[in-house]
C-alpha cells in the first residue's frame, strides 16, 4: 500500500513577476522580507566620485606649481643686486660733466633777461611842418617802476609830443601821458594807459655803495633797434655834464662805458644783479656825429625816484 505523500506546512515563495501576472497587479512584496538587505548602490555613484577625486587632484596641482612658481620669482628678485647709492664723488663728476658741456649765460645776460620785462619803447610823436601829418619826434627808452604802469623816461624823450606811445615787453603797444617832470635831471614820468595783465616793476637799488669799476649793464633801443643790452663799467660817479646845446647842465651823474647811443635815453642802468641804480641820459660827443665814444652818463636812482614822489634810499 503505498505512502501518502508528505507536504510541507510552509508554501513556496512566489515569484513577483508571476504573482503579478497572474493577479493584473502590482507585485506584492512577500511577508517576511522586512529584513530583507538594501539594494547595492548603482555603479554610477562609484564613477562620479573617482571623477570628483581626480578633478581636485588637478586643482590641487595647479596651486602647487603656481606657489612653487612665486616662491622662484621672490628668490630672484631677492638675490638682485640693489640700486647703487648715489655718493657725493658722483654728485661732482654729474656738476663737472655738466659745466664742461654746457655753457652758462654770462653775468650780463642774466641781469638783461631779469630786467627785461619791465623795459620799454616810448616814441614821441608830433606834427609835421605843415601840420598835415605826425611825424616821429623822439624815440627813447622808459623803465617800469611801479607795476600799475608808471614809467621813468628822459624829459628830452617826451618833451613837446603831441602823443607818447609806449611798447611794452610782450609787444602791448598803448598811449601815455606825461604825469610828472624833473627838468633839472632831466626825467619825465609817463603813465600808461594800458598795461599788461603780468606787468613787472623793474628792482630798484641805491647807489650808496656803487664804485667806480663795478659791473654794469644799459638796456634800451639805441637809434630804436632792441631791446639791446651792452655791458661796462662804472667808470666814476658825481659826474657833471653840459649837452653840446648848452640847454642843459646836469649834476650827480653816473659815468659808465656801456656802450650807449641815441635811443639808449630813459633806459635802466642796472647792476648784475638786475637792480635799477640809474636812468641813462645823455653820452658825451663832443663830435656831430652823434655816436657813441666811451662816456656815458647816468641820473642815479634816488634823484629818479625823487621824482614819482618815492622816498629815498
Amino acid at each position: 500500500m503505498p505512502r501518502p505523500a508528505l507536504y510541507s506546512s510552509s508554501r513556496p515563495a512566489r515569484r513577483p513577476a508571476q504573482d503579478s501576472a497572474a493577479s493584473g497587479g502590482a507585485p506584492q512584496a512577500p511577508a517576511g522580507d522586512h529584513d530583507a538587505p538594501a539594494p547595492v548602490a548603482p555603479a554610477t555613484s562609484a564613477v562620479a566620485t573617482t571623477s570628483l577625486s581626480k578633478r581636485h587632484v588637478r586643482v590641487l596641482w595647479t596651486l602647487i606649481a603656481l606657489l612653487a612658481a612665486l616662491l622662484v620669482y621672490s628668490l630672484w628678485l631677492h638675490q638682485r643686486p640693489g640700486p647703487r647709492r648715489i655718493t657725493q664723488d658722483d654728485i661732482d663728476a654729474a656738476v663737472l660733466r655738466t659745466l664742461e658741456t654746457t655753457t652758462p649765460p654770462s653775468a650780463a645776460a642774466r641781469a638783461a633777461n631779469a630786467i627785461a620785462p619791465s623795459v620799454v619803447r616810448v616814441v614821441g610823436y608830433g606834427r609835421s611842418k605843415n601840420g598835415k601829418q605826425e611825424v616821429e619826434r623822439g624815440v627813447g627808452t622808459g623803465v617800469v617802476i611801479v607795476d600799475k604802469g608808471i614809467i621813468l623816461t628822459n624829459l628830452h624823450v617826451v618833451a613837446g609830443s603831441d602823443r607818447i606811445t609806449v611798447t611794452f615787453h610782450d609787444g602791448l603797444e598803448t598811449t601815455a601821458s606825461i604825469t610828472g617832470a624833473q627838468p633839472e635831471n632831466d626825467l619825465a614820468v609817463l603813465q600808461a594807459h594800458k598795461v599788461p595783465d603780468d606787468l613787472e616793476a623793474a628792482p630798484l637799488r641805491s647807489t650808496q655803495d656803487l664804485r667806480a669799476g663795478d659791473h654794469v649793464v644799459a638796456v634800451g633801443f639805441p637809434f630804436g633797434i632792441g631791446p639791446s643790452a651792452s655791458a661796462g663799467v662804472v667808470s666814476g660817479l658825481k659826474r657833471e655834464f653840459t649837452s653840446p646845446e648848452g640847454q642843459r647842465q646836469l649834476s650827480n651823474l653816473i659815468q659808465f662805458d656801456a656802450a650807449a647811443n641815441p635811443g639808449n635815453s630813459g633806459g635802466p642802468l642796472i647792476t648784475l644783479d638786475g637792480e635799477v641804480v640809474g636812468i641813462v641820459t645823455a653820452i658825451l660827443n663832443p663830435t656831430p656825429a652823434r655816436t657813441f665814444i666811451g662816456i656815458g652818463f647816468a641820473v642815479p636812482i634816488e634823484n629818479a625816484a625823487s621824482a614819482v614822489g618815492m622816498p629815498p634810499f
